[in-house]
Formats: structure tokens, C-alpha cells, sequence
């Protein structure tokens, strides 16, 4: 259990086919366990098929598209990894615009392993702080992002995080980022 409650705090998850399982289920039992509200939002509605690296994993019901989300019915993001989800999400016009909402609203984001191939594309990252699955690091950095190899880092409000052994760290943060709201220096 948590040390930060997020009592009654909604969490979109945004993700679609190819997100590295683990990175999904374990800060989405972390939001749980902390008493948040976590939603699966997607670009489709229907199953979305999860991976434990390249071999096909649980598959996970959608609980709503992209489209018909509203960031500000949401207290935060989680943007989990995986290669090909992450690929697929960063060219996804919905998915940025959803994304760059959440730092508009200067509310928490929280993105894993591949996961901050969005926030380039959101357009989100320069001047910010983060970490991230190492061959991402040039990717970032072409985007303004100050790249270090960390367990985890976090900068008003963006939390990220370089891979699954990471999740204990990343989890933490996400919760308590969460817990305390809303970040000025959270912006787009």
C-alpha cells in the first residue's frame, strides 16, 4: 500500500495493442491500491493485446477511445511502454492532442520504457527532465528533453522511468505525484 492516498483521483491509461503488459498492470494495481480510479483509454474500443516482451500476453478490455475522453475528467495520464504501442500511439493524432491536454492542465503524467516516444510528439518535452528505454535517449534529447540514465526521474509532474525493473521506483512516484495534484511547471 501506498504512503500517498489518491482516494477517489481518476487515472487514464492510454495505450493500445503491443503495450508491454507489466507496464500496464503494475502501475494500474498501484493506482488501485492507493484508492484511484484507472481507465483504459485507447484509439479503438474493444480488446487490446498485451506483450511480456515479444510473446502475447493477457488481453485487456477498453474502456474508452480516445476520442471520446476528456482530459479534464481525468486527475492524471499513465502512458505505458512497449515498442509497438508506443509506435503506434506517437503517430496518433487523438493520443497527442489527449496527451498535451493533461500538461495544458498542469495535471500528472507518468511514462515508461517507450512510452515518451508520445510526449515528442505531443510536442511537450523541451526543457524537461526525464529518463526513458535507452534508445530513446537521442530521440529525446533531439526534442529539447535533458535525457539521464536513471531509475526514475520526475519534473513537475512528469514522472518517467527506463524499464520494467524500474516499475517499484515509477509506481512510487506516480503516486505520489498524483497525491499532489496539479503542478505549475507542468506545461505543454
Amino acid at each position: 500500500m501506498s504512503e500517498h492516498s489518491i482516494a477517489g483521483k481518476k487515472v487514464a491509461f492510454l495505450l493500445t495493442d503491443g503495450v508491454e503488459q507489466i507496464e500496464l498492470t503494475s502501475p494500474w494495481q498501484a493506482v488501485k491500491d492507493a484508492g484511484g480510479q484507472p481507465t483504459l483509454v485507447a484509439p479503438t474500443s474493444g480488446k487490446l493485446q498485451g506483450y511480456n516482451g515479444t510473446e502475447k500476453g493477457d488481453t485487456f478490455d477498453v474502456d474508452l477511445t480516445v476520442t471520446e475522453a476528456n482530459a479534464s475528467d481525468y486527475d492524471a495520464l499513465v502512458l505505458p511502454g512497449g515498442v509497438v504501442n508506443a509506435d503506434h500511439l506517437r503517430v496518433d493524432k487523438d493520443a497527442q492532442s489527449f496527451t498535451r491536454s493533461f500538461f495544458e492542465q498542469h495535471k500528472p503524467v507518468a511514462s515508461i520504457c517507450h512510452g515518451p516516444w508520445l510526449l515528442i510528439e505531443a510536442g511537450v518535452l523541451a526543457g524537461r527532465n526525464v529518463t526513458s528505454y535507452h534508445t530513446l535517449q537521442t530521440d529525446l534529447k533531439n526534442a529539447g528533453a535533458n535525457w539521464t540514465d536513471e531509475e526514475v526521474v520526475v519534473d513537475q509532474g512528469l514522472v518517467t522511468s527506463r524499464t520494467p525493473d524500474d516499475l517499484p521506483a515509477f509506481n512510487s512516484k506516480l503516486v505520489e505525484e498524483i497525491s499532489e495534484g496539479r503542478h505549475a511547471g507542468q506545461t505543454a
